[in-house]
């Protein structure tokens, strides 16, 4: 084998490295280098593969774009393939609910499965192209503190235990059940304390250690301790004043909690943003010698040159800020990262056989529908409106009332089935009405009408009369935010391209170009804002083209707006004529709460409240059926009928319908509760939920749907609850590791037993809750209540059941600041412990936090 000398970057000395051919993935076992060989042990195959690599070499694999190395056989390879409810990105794939939505199941099996149909469509993808990553960035188990966040969508609940429960079920559907490969390689973003879009690059989380243990890191915990995920991406927000991405005892810990390897991958631009927004290092240098040394292993930076990166690296190294050994701590969990991939197995890698074909698998659609339909919460049903069995036409009327709408994470589904089109086919009749006024507008400049091309390529104030491609419907989707779909071209209205078009499918993209905000004169003409740009709409002279490029208001063009056909007027005929009505109303995942925007509040749009109140006066067989990334407020909203599900992917409509009609039994439950008013749900950047008594955990008021809350068409009803081993329960020691959801194998154990009985006269889908509540005064506070377990069960019509479910008394743990653990990690992380305070406690069992019927005692006793 020969030898080629090269240059150490660090000393300078002259350092051999293998130059020889690394062998084919199909040559004999024994002429496989060491890396290849699948009998061998992990660390061992990443060791062989670094000692191969130069110094040179090495540098280039810590960036996202890690290069091909042609004489050992590996190819270019990249970190990062979006896979949050489906692959993404990737064009055409199997579209499932948005996380909030999965959570709504609480069905930890119907998630995996959702992960699973996940990551067999990113290899397929990658089937179709070598740079398709296996290195997954799902699932986000941020917490949803607080309903504001822009990202809500994205995360599964509030509680951070149930976070990591469903975290860890979609991890282990991304992983597979190899014992050597995964399916994908999951990293769980965002680490940590990310829970605000404004200022997300330079605002501070403060986090008390409470906090922290409490509600943060058990959200993590679960799917690394499980060996579900191989990786985690860092937060861009600072935590109590330093940079996420530059806090090595946060990453020491998250790697504590498992014997293998966690590959730490930065999120996008955020090694630059130490140096240009939060400045906290002096230099790129300083920064990515930082970054390393706090635990980072790859660069997300600079898109995919990875030059300046390289460069940072090398001149940290030279200037003695980093060492060669630093810099292979993090090779080696990247290559480790990649070897469990299958990369280098050839044959041997289980699922190298799943192709193409995989993607839009009869099976995946099926799922799909299923998964829609288990996430869908009614919550309420006053009138005993649902199920809609005996209607032979209803009416959809809204926004959403015959569309699917998806979220900047979500692939591109092969086919979709709005909530219209799937009522026509179950009911028969349902005619669809959007609830947009149909407007034409005249322009002041030229006196003429906007028209718009069949193929939406040219629009143009031209027109001395209003024909059909002079109609334009607009919708309204709250505070002032507008979108135009032309009547010539079906598609939305365009300030992204110059001059204007209307040949945009969908509201999409990093920067919304389909939205407008109306100025409206004092004469009523209007003016249009781009709101992608900030520029103001103006018609050029002569040629009478649009296009949104005026910097101020005087210089807009100012329309004369005809209202053709109103959309509250459409709303209620449709209504009328109809056995019921389902007004679908809720967000566009792009526009007013999303990466980079949080929610401007949490009301219902008043535009969605007006086809509410349209539809409801002209028929009382109503249902509110929301479909949203976010809880909204309906204070000043009465809807005796409410029925809620997240943007659902290709299958929302037959999910929605299937249980509307009564087809399914309703089984969904919220995993986030929705406040009964705006101050319920607290600051959006105090993180501290026990000071604001936010969430279910700390809330002292009722919301309006409480966690855990949905209903069944069978009322059922809770008769008891006992603890058959014994009413007490001694306090474990003080810990430093966080209690998981459910018991571990060496966790003492209090058992339940909630009996519980379908009242009603069909089956009842019904998710029984237990939760631990304080009875007395404790020394440091405790939360109000705690949910310690749940089970599904289902019922027929007069069933009884027992329903046995069991907790760890480490759930009723706290964090003591004055706790010492001997031989524990002494830093400021660790400066304290989790306590479980001896004392009385209730456990009580119902159908949400805030319906809790049946109780008995506990007593924790000291050890």
């Amino acid at each position: 084998m020969s030898e080629t000398v090269t240059e150490d970057l660090e000393t300078g000395a002259q350092q051999p490295f293998e130059s020889a051919s690394a062998g084919a993935p199909g040559a004999p076992a024994e002429e496989q280098p060491l890396f290849r060989q699948v009998d061998q042990p992990l660390e061992a195959r990443a060791r062989d593969l670094l000692d191969r690599l130069t110094p040179d070499e090495r540098l280039a694999m810590l960036h996202q774009a890690a290069p091909a190395i042609e004489r050992l056989g590996v190819a270019a390879w990249h970190t990062g393939c979006e896979a949050l409810h489906g692959a993404a990105w990737l064009g055409r794939a199997t579209v499932f609910p948005q996380p909030v939505g999965l959570a709504a199941t609480w069905d930890t099996d119907l998630v995996e499965k959702v992960g699973e149909v996940a990551a067999i469509e990113v290899r397929a993808k990658r089937a179709e192209n070598a740079l398709v990553s296996l290195n997954v960035w799902a699932p986000v188990v941020n917490t949803l503190r607080h309903p504001a966040w822009g990202r809500n969508e994205e995360g599964y609940s509030e509680d951070p235990h149930v976070t990591a429960v469903f975290g860890t079920a979609y991890s282990q559907g991304l992983r597979g059940d190899h014992p050597r490969v995964w399916r994908t390689v999951p990293a769980l973003k965002h680490f940590l304390a990310y829970n605000n879009e404004t200022d997300r690059s330079t605002t501070s989380s403060e986090m008390s250690l409470r906090t922290l243990h409490e509600e943060e890191l058990p959200a993590f915990r679960g799917a690394i301790e499980a060996g579900a995920a191989g990786g985690i991406m860092l937060a861009y927000n600072q935590v109590n004043g330093i940079p996420a991405h530059t806090q090595p005892e946060l990453v020491a810990e998250a790697r504590s909690w498992t014997d293998e390897s966690l590959a730490v991958v930065s999120d996008a631009g955020a090694p630059t943003f130490l140096v240009t927004t939060q400045r906290s290092q002096p230099d790129h240098i300083h920064a990515a010698a930082a970054l390393v040394r706090s635990g980072l292993d790859s660069f997300t930076d600079n898109e995919t040159n990875a030059a300046p990166t390289i460069g940072y690296l090398r001149e940290a190294l030279e200037a003695g800020l980093l060492t060669t050994d630093d810099i292979d701590r993090a090779v080696v969990r990247l290559l480790e990262l990649r070897i469990r991939t299958g990369e280098f197995d050839g044959a041997d890698d289980p699922y190298a056989g799943i192709g193409v074909e995989a993607i839009d698998a009869p099976e995946a659609r099926e799922l799909a529908r299923e998964t829609v339909a288990r996430s869908v919460v009614v919550l309420r049903n006053d009138d005993g409106v649902l199920p809609l069995s005996d209607a032979a036409k209803v009416a959809v009327v809204g926004p959403l009332a015959d569309v699917v709408l998806t979220d900047w994470y979500a692939g591109t589904p092969p086919y979709s089935v709005g909530i219209g089109a799937a009522a026509a086919e179950r009911f028969g009749e349902a005619e669809v009405v959007t609830g947009a006024d149909t407007v034409a507008l005249r322009a002041a400049s030229n006196g003429r009408y906007v028209v718009a091309a069949a193929d939406g390529s040219v629009v143009e104030a031209s027109a001395d009369a209003v024909g059909d491609d002079a109609l334009f419907d607009v919708t309204d989707w709250g505070d002032g935010i507008l979108t135009l779909r032309s009547h010539a071209s079906g598609l939305l209205l365009t300030g992204g391209s110059w001059p204007m078009r209307a040949d945009a499918a969908r509201v999409g993209g990093w920067i919304v170009q389909e939205s407008f905000r109306a100025h409206v004169h004092a004469d009523g003409t209007w003016s249009l804002l781009h709101l992608g740009s900030g520029r103001w709409v103006r018609t050029f002279r002569d040629s009478g083209l649009l296009a949104a490029e005026a910097v101020t208001l005087e210089n807009a063009e100012r329309f004369g707006v005809r209202v053709v056909r109103s959309g509250a007027s459409a709303v209620a005929e449709a209504a009328a004529r109809a056995d019921a009505v389902l007004v679908a109303v809720g967000n566009d995942p792009h526009l007013a709460g999303r990466e980079t925007e949080d929610r401007p509040h949490l009301r219902l749009p008043s535009a969605a409240a007006d086809v509410w109140r349209a539809a409801r006066e002209a028929n009382p067989r109503a249902v509110l059926t929301i479909v949203s990334s976010y809880p909204y407020v309906l204070d000043d909203v009465d809807a005796a009928t409410v029925v809620w599900s997240s943007h659902g992917g290709q299958e929302l409509g037959h999910g929605v319908v299937d249980v509307l009609s009564g087809d399914r039994e309703p089984s969904g439950r919220l995993s986030q509760s929705w406040p009964a008013t705006e101050e319920q749900a607290g600051d959006l950047f105090d993180y501290d939920t026990l000071r604001q008594g936010a969430t279910y955990r700390h809330q002292a008021g009722a919301p309006a749907f409480a966690f855990g809350h949905g209903l069944a068409y069978a009322p059922v009803a809770y008769e008891s609850v006992t603890l058959p081993d014994a009413a007490s329960a001694p306090a474990p020691a003080p810990t430093h590791r966080h209690a998981g959801f459910a018991p571990r194998a060496d966790d003492p154990v209090v058992r339940a037993v909630v009996r519980v009985r379908n009242t009603g006269d069909r089956v009842a889908e019904e998710l029984v809750q237990l939760y631990a509540l304080p009875t007395g005064d404790f020394a440091i506070p405790t939360p109000r209540r705690v949910l310690v377990a749940y089970r599904r069960v289902r019922l027929a019509p007069g069933e009884v059941c027992d329903v046995e479910l069991a907790f760890s008394p480490d759930r009723l743990a706290v964090w003591d600041d004055d706790v010492r653990l001997p031989g524990a990690v002494d830093d400021w992380l660790h400066a304290g412990a989790l306590r479980v305070q001896p004392g009385a406690y209730v456990v009580a069992a119902g159908p949400s936090a805030w319906d809790l019927p049946v109780r008995t005692d506990l007593e924790v006793t000291a050890s």
